[in-house]
């Protein structure tokens, strides 16, 4: 029964991952950003991550930066863009590096 259960949990995980992974395509691009207040650093080793629009429901969201501690050392964040596509523009992630 417990191993019937794992592996109901483990197809559950694969398939919400493959949900995210889904590719957001937007006819128009997103406003110029707000411009941002970034607080003061809360410890040395942190990193700021900036704000980004998402889309949701039809329209562009914004959601505000942050402080991150790096994943490894001098590990730096590349931040998150809507890169133009033909007719559109589809979101490319941001990623440790």
């Amino acid at each position: 029964m417990k191993r019937f259960l794992a592996m109901g949990v483990f197809a559950l995980s694969l398939a919400t991952g493959g949900a995210n992974a889904a590719e957001v395509f937007v006819r128009f691009g997103p406003p110029p950003p707000p411009r941002e207040v970034v607080v003061v650093r809360p410890g040395r080793h942190h990193v700021w991550v900036p704000g980004f629009y998402s889309w949701n429901r039809g329209g562009y969201v914004w959601t505000n930066g942050y402080w991150a501690v790096p994943p490894r050392g001098r590990a730096a964040w590349v931040p998150g863009r809507w890169a133009p596509r033909r007719g559109g523009y589809v979101w490319v992630g941001g990623y440790w590096r």
